[in-house]
């Protein structure tokens, strides 16, 4: 199964092939995880725009031509899918005034929260700390920034799958992303950057659950 094209993988996953499916998302998860948060600056939300882009994927993966990586096809969707889910917050946030910065506040003590595992050891602990904090650094940066940013410092992607991605000029993308550096440059003690690798961790029970989802909405029970 591992050897198989990316076309061979979507003609399985049309046919609604549980081994094609499995193997997908937990290719693709925490790539699209990162993704979606990069946009929605929530993780629950963030989890539930990458279900449904795997869902709207599945249901017409029979237009996938591998003209681009089904990687780079699942990104575009589920940037499509943060999107409009992104929009949909703002307007109806759209009456509120100053309450939006204390519900901002609130959301940032939540991430930091989130980031730290109970019960941990102190030294884990502390990386937790850092990440929740370097979190809440991204999460403040311009979303064109932020998602420039996530793409190619956490998920280590070239300026040039970047641009493919989202579909800007290279140039753009180099701009947007030094303008990230330099903002958390500002906003971070130097030792915090050290905690990028690591954050936004979605991977063991929670990359399982979620392919397990995907996998019983497209397939049905086993």
């Amino acid at each position: 199964m591992d050897a198989l094209s990316d076309l061979a993988l979507a003609g399985r996953i049309a046919a609604r092939d549980r081994e094609a499916v499995l193997l997908v998302t937990q290719r693709n998860n925490q790539r699209l995880f990162r993704t979606a948060w990069s946009i929605l600056r929530d993780r629950t939300e963030a989890e539930d725009a990458v279900q449904s882009a795997y869902l709207h994927a599945f249901a017409t993966i029979d237009r996938f031509e591998g003209r681009s990586s089904l990687a780079t096809w699942l990104m575009r969707i589920t940037i499509n899918e943060a999107l409009q889910r992104e929009r949909a917050a703002r307007r109806r946030h759209a009456h509120l005034d100053s309450e939006s910065v204390v519900d901002l506040n609130l959301y940032r003590e939540k991430l930091m929260r989130g980031s730290m595992q109970d019960g941990a050891p102190d030294a884990e602990l502390a990386r937790a700390q850092m990440r929740g904090m370097l979190e809440g650094a991204i999460a403040d940066l311009p979303q064109d920034f932020r998602t420039v940013f996530v793409f190619r410092e956490v998920e280590g992607l070239t300026v040039d799958e970047t641009a493919a991605v989202l579909e800007i000029p290279p140039a753009t993308v180099k701009t947007r992303h030094f303008r990230a550096r330099k903002r958390l440059q500002e906003a971070l003690a130097p030792e915090l950057k050290t905690a990028l690798t690591g954050s936004f961790p979605f991977a063991g029970v929670d990359c399982a659950r979620l392919s397990l989802q995907v996998l019983t909405r497209w397939c049905g029970e086993a």
